[in-house]
């Protein structure tokens, strides 16, 4: 394991992993396919904040890149990791899981949880085994399964395994069987995986960060998502590439905000995540929130991504985020080495618990 001389200096040379928008785009896919990935100006904000905290950096890009520069002897000391991925159930567990195979550390979680939560019905089965309330769901994996049992109208449908939205509009929400089997054929078509189908839960949708591991992890802030137009209450990937126009959000205190904050930490704690992320739920019937699904991998665009949102409204700004993903990440990595004892004693670091 390559192990930092002193975390906190410009000797500890970070490495920056991410998917380009633009590059995807450049190959001729569309806006929808690369929904998820980042652009330039992510990439420079992340950049800013971890030279501002007295770190190296160097951009790696893709996963490609990445198996190019380690196979030319390009080694470091510690990988900022936010590749997506583009193809497979395995995408966002690619990067991990070759930095594993070099014994290179990295922030955020690790290959199994990338895997386990790019798949939202595995994801869910494990939450729900840990006694955590989510919807219930089937899975609807063929234009067969259309025939099996299902959970009660109204129902919501989305692909199995992808984020930022895509494949959710106003056709998400049906109500009869007739809605369910266009939509599910539309799906199955479009996306080439199952199709998530869900209880609908009619109540208020909250988003909630976590940062840290194991007993320091803790909730960063909890954001409320309303909507300021006429439109159904569907968050799609259009909606948040255009989020001021559609949404507003609100900050969260009080007894909600404990109650979804519990449920948060719960979920962390059973998909194994790691160093910070992001949680979604909304409430049920009787006004208790129930588990929608997570994302190990938050956006960090420091404008409009949901996390930095949230940490704004809490009192911390991008550099202190990124700051305290690093602490946790270090803290994780080098418990108890010559390096987690200097970053300890460093005082620029300190932890932003809120």
């Amino acid at each position: 394991m390559a192990v930092p001389l002193s975390p906190g200096t410009d000797e500890m040379k970070i490495g920056l992993t991410y998917d380009l928008c633009s590059e995807y785009l450049s190959l001729g896919y569309s806006e929808e396919d690369t929904a998820e990935l980042d652009t330039t100006e992510t990439i420079e904000g992340i950049e800013i904040a971890l030279h501002s905290l007295g770190y190296k950096t160097e951009r790696i890009g893709n996963a490609k890149s990445l198996m190019m520069r380690l196979l030319n002897g390009n080694r470091w000391d510690l990988v900022f990791n936010i590749c997506e991925g583009i193809f497979g159930d395995g995408r966002e567990s690619l990067v991990p899981a070759i930095l594993d195979d070099w014994q290179i550390p990295y922030v955020f979680s690790s290959a199994a949880t990338m895997a386990l939560t790019l798949n939202k019905a595995l994801c869910k089965r494990v939450v729900r085994d840990a006694g955590i309330p989510t919807p219930d769901f089937c899975l609807v994996r063929n234009v067969d399964d259309l025939e099996n049992s299902k959970p009660e109208f109204p129902l919501f449908l989305k692909p199995v395994m992808e984020g930022s939205g895509k494949g959710i509009g106003e056709h998400s929400l049906v109500w009869t069987e007739e809605e369910f089997n266009t939509v599910c054929r539309h799906l199955l078509r479009r996306y080439e995986q199952p199709v998530l189908v869900e209880t609908y839960l009619p109540g208020r949708e909250f988003t909630v960060g976590v940062c840290g591991n194991g007993p320091d992890a803790r909730v960063i802030g909890v954001m409320e998502v309303t909507f300021n137009k006429e439109v159904m209450e569907i968050y799609s990937y259009e909606n948040k590439q255009n989020y001021k126009e559609v949404v507003v959000y609100h900050k969260v205190e009080g007894e909600m905000a404990e109650k979804c904050g519990r449920l948060a930490l719960q979920v962390w704690e059973a998909t194994g995540s790691r160093d910070s992320g992001r949680i979604d739920m909304k409430l049920n019937k009787l006004g208790q929130p129930e588990f929608m699904e997570i994302n190990p991998l938050a956006g960090l665009n420091f404008k409009n991504s949901d996390l930095p949102i949230l940490a704004r409204m809490n009192g911390m700004n991008f550099t202190q985020l990124i700051d305290a993903i690093m602490q946790a990440a270090l803290k994780r990595i080098f418990l108890g080495s010559e390096a987690h004892s200097v970053m300890m004693k460093n005082e620029q670091y300190s932890y932003y618990p809120t």
